[in-house]
């Protein structure tokens, strides 16, 4: 299974970026996806998950109502909005064990290479 992150960058604060993870749809398109952040020197944190069929979305605090997460057959899409310093991370798609969506990081099985968000004040 190959996850592949990309559509991080440099953004300045209050920017947008929009991050995408193409799958494989075969193995994918069943699943529960998920995105997470890893800031050096910290843990790797939920950021959002979505169901197989988009009926379910969740969000870390930190980013609703800034953030959405979606899908189409083969791609996972994180839309940020109002970017803020403390969003800098690299941000890892990853393909959950079962076909809803968990906030988990234990329930995920297959995970993307990173991409790097950096946010200028």
């Amino acid at each position: 299974v190959q996850l592949q992150a990309s559509g991080g960058g440099l953004v300045q604060a209050g920017g947008s970026l929009r991050l995408s993870c193409a799958t494989s749809r075969r193995t994918a398109s069943n699943n529960g996806m998920g995105w997470f952040r890893q800031a050096p020197g910290k843990e790797r944190e939920f950021v959002a998950a979505i169901s197989w069929n988009s009926g379910d979305r969740y969000y870390a605090d930190s980013v609703k109502g800034r953030f959405a997460i979606s899908r189409d057959k083969s791609t996972v899409y994180l839309q940020m909005n109002d970017l803020k310093p403390e969003d800098a991370a690299t941000y890892y798609c990853a393909q959950a064990r079962s076909a809803y969506a968990t906030t988990t990081r234990s329930l995920y099985h297959y995970w993307g290479q990173g991409t790097l968000v950096t946010v200028s004040s």
